[in-house]
């Protein structure tokens, strides 16, 4: 049986990686995570008394603390998804971004390059470092048929966009200068359950529910390509399996949308399945609030996913209206998991959890 490090498989897209590992492969499945505020450990109930399943809590900045994971677990390959991933947040506070997805990859690749040169050669030829990235260090597209392809140059935007842009530059250098079997993937946004309620799509349905603005940034006019979750956990799984060493792979959704048109979507699907509304709501779409727009906000993603449908014969299962559907009503079925997120309650019992096992 082999072994998969994923970190930060506490987070939205890494849950639903280590969720599908645990659930659909025979792999044994790592989970490193730091626990920052979107590290919910309650988003992997159900599998984390699964005996192939693993927690380490642990800084992929902490070069001590990933030599002994490494040592202990003898992975056959590593999923990289821990980062800072919100744009606002990068914007408020870049250090952190910096720390983590630049310092943290670089850390993470150090750890695997000397564990890697000391396998055996069938093991090194086994092993696989996937990068996880966004579409984000792109920039943003001007014309409508144009789509974001492997090819396409860096212009980040943000200091979120530009950390992770810096990251897979290392991954690619550790792959040039080491030849560390490496591969990169850049995704488009991604929506679905679990996901941290400062995202749009969560924001707007918790949002609603309790009657309070709907806030989109400018005219709402801004475009982005929406991915399914679940597809994305496919995908990335598809790749770390099957994709060529140094290759990159853009997954995408095929799912163009305005900001305004998606949140208008969500408020007719909650008309329909939550029409008990706050006494002073008469049409969810009421709540829409126009905010000033974000310092460099990006005008438009899409991506072009020829290369990994074409080679990997990856599809996505969900339509954007399929898509949000689940989305809606898995909110909607889940909102004692939204509230304990909502309220601190998760992070609380986290923090405490952390306290005891430290001890005095």
């Amino acid at each position: 049986m082999e072994t998969i490090i994923v970190t930060g498989g506490a987070g939205f897209i890494g849950s639903a990686v280590v969720r599908h590992l645990v659930a659909k492969t025979d792999y044994e499945v790592v989970n490193v995570d730091k626990l920052t505020y979107a590290g919910n450990p309650e988003s992997l109930n159900g599998v984390d008394n699964n005996p192939k399943y693993h927690f380490e809590q642990v800084d992929i900045c902490d070069a001590v603390e990933l030599r002994r994971v490494f040592d202990q677990y003898r992975p056959d390959k590593v999923m990289h998804l821990a980062a800072e991933s919100h744009v606002d947040r990068s914007i408020d506070g870049p250090a952190a971004f910096i720390q983590t997805n630049i310092f943290g990859t670089y850390t993470l690749l150090e750890a695997a390059r000397g564990y890697w040169e000391k396998l055996h050669s069938n093991e090194r030829d086994n092993f696989r470092f996937h990068h996880i990235s966004t579409d984000e260090v792109y920039g943003d597209l001007e014309e409508k048929g144009e789509r974001f392809t492997e090819g396409t140059p860096y212009a980040p935007s943000s200091p979120y966009s530009a950390s992770k842009a810096s990251s897979d530059h290392l991954v690619r250098a550790w792959f040039r200068t080491y030849g560390l079997p490496t591969i990169v993937t850049n995704c488009s946004n991604n929506y679905g359950p679990y996901q941290f309620p400062e995202k749009l799509i969560p924001l707007v349905i918790l949002n609603a529910l309790d009657g309070k603005p709907l806030p989109i940034y400018g005219k709402g006019d801004q475009v982005r390509d929406w991915l399914y979750v679940d597809d994305h956990a496919r995908a990335l799984i598809k790749v770390v399996t099957e994709g060529a060493v140094g290759e990159t792979y853009n997954i995408g959704g095929d799912a163009e949308r305005k900001n305004l048109e998606v949140v208008k979507l969500i408020c007719g699907i909650l008309e329909e399945l939550a029409p008990n509304k706050p006494s002073h709501v008469e049409r969810y779409e009421d709540l829409i609030t126009f905010v000033k727009d974000r310092p460099g906000h990006d005008k438009r993603y899409a991506i072009d996913a020829t290369k990994i449908r074409s080679e990997l014969g990856w599809t996505p299962s969900e339509n954007f209206e399929t898509g949000i559907r689940r989305t809606v009503r898995w909110y909607l079925e889940n909102q004692a998991w939204c509230r304990r997120v909502l309220d601190g309650s998760y992070r609380r019992e986290t923090v405490e959890k952390q306290a005891s096992n430290t001890g005095p």
